[in-house]
């Protein structure tokens, strides 16, 4: 599965790893077929994109990224001395205050070498007791059939044994609360780095606990001094390990695609956008904040008609009509079965919108003897 998987990337392109961001995104879009394969072959959608005519403008600038580092080294220092300081007042105030905690060295050969390292950390810090700060661990989690290596900002281990993510993040935290979409969107990869935490625990006996509350730390209203809050990742985690396991495997997926197929962005244009339209996908709005290839896939679902670039929930309720022509087409009574509660509720919309214009359009026609008969543009703005 491996040469396979190394064909359709390309025999000389290097494997770009899935992340917990991306693992979010997939897992809040399971039906995308798409992009399972192509994250799960370690294709680089940003030149993908590029390579296909639809450049994207997702991801990070490098002005966020410098300011973020230099963010979370100042959480960090000082052996994370303000960081367990945060852990202990938002997660476990009720554990001897952190002095002096152990922070082990994680540095390993590869990822595999590193993902090990960090069990054995893990474990040793569980039986030793006290405080473990763990910087940058690697943790594993099989998505689809392929492995994907993680690496949160930071995991402690507290004295009585449990696990707690810590997600550490640049945007600002306003008279103690975060911006809602980026703090749930930090809470969603949270999520992945717990499902992975409890894959660990799982091989320990006794099992130790893996927190569901995880401490999100940002900025200080507008400074640069940190500050945190608790977060229960439980909903987020429920959700994103059923949308994983839901995943088509990646093996399947690629038993359907042409022989030949190749995403290397050095391909030409045609027989790039050929191998890409080979692989069903499912597009949404959200995907434009998740997913380089949101704008291809746009301008496709565009050219097909598809009711889902209106949206997910106007999708759901159209049941069976999955395109723009058999919306119309249905409320016009051209097609559709009158039983199907979508059909019917189209048709009654159609007629809704009809009489109101037939009003409206009596109400502007002048009464004989008053005057001159109103204009067709004025009719219009009255319609």
């Amino acid at each position: 599965m491996r040469h396979r998987l190394a064909e359709l990337r390309g025999p000389d392109v290097p494997a770009k790893a899935l992340d917990a961001r991306a693992l979010a995104a997939l897992a809040a879009n399971p039906g995308c077929a798409r992009r399972a394969i192509l994250d799960g072959a370690g294709v680089d959608k940003a030149r993908l994109a590029t390579a296909l005519g639809a450049p994207s403008g997702f991801g990070q600038s490098q002005f966020a990224l410098t300011r973020g580092n230099a963010f979370e080294a100042r959480v960090k220092a000082d052996g994370g001395a303000e960081l367990l300081r945060l852990v202990h007042a938002r997660l476990d105030p009720g554990a001897e205050p952190p002095a002096g905690a152990a922070v082990p060295d994680l540095t390993a050969h590869g990822p595999e070498g590193r993902t090990a390292r960090t069990a054995l950390a893990l474990r040793e810090a569980t039986e030793a007791g006290g405080w473990t700060l763990l910087d940058h661990p690697m943790l594993a989690l099989e998505v689809a059939g392929s492995l994907a290596f993680l690496e949160p900002d930071a995991v402690v281990v507290h004295p009585d044994g449990g696990w707690s993510v810590v997600e550490i993040k640049s945007f600002p935290m306003v008279d103690g609360a975060a911006d809602p979409a980026k703090a749930g969107a930090a809470a969603r990869q949270a999520a992945v780095y717990v499902l992975a935490l409890e894959q660990v625990a799982a091989r320990l006996d006794p099992v130790p606990e893996v927190r569901h509350q995880v401490l999100l730390v940002c900025p200080k209203d507008f400074s640069n001094l940190p500050a945190g809050c608790a977060v229960d990742v439980r909903k987020q985690r429920a959700v994103t390990a059923r949308q994983l396991a839901r995943l088509t495997r990646i093996e399947e997926i690629a038993g359907t695609l042409p022989e030949g197929t190749c995403f290397a962005p050095d391909r030409p244009a045609e027989e790039l956008t050929a191998a890409v339209e080979a692989v069903p996908a499912s597009y949404a709005p959200e995907c434009l904040s998740a997913c380089e290839l949101a704008f291809h896939c746009r301008e496709r679902a565009r050219a097909a008609g598809a009711v889902t670039r209106l949206g997910r929930p106007l999708r759901a309720e159209l049941g069976g009509l999955a395109t723009v022509a058999e919306v119309l087409s249905a409320a016009r009574g051209a097609s559709g079965d009158p039983a199907d509660p979508a059909v019917a509720a189209l048709r009654r919309a159609a007629a809704l919108r009809a009489e109101a214009l037939r009003t409206a359009a009596e109400r502007a026609a002048p009464l004989p003897g008053d005057g001159p008969a109103v204009g067709a543009g004025e009719v219009g703005a009255c319609r």
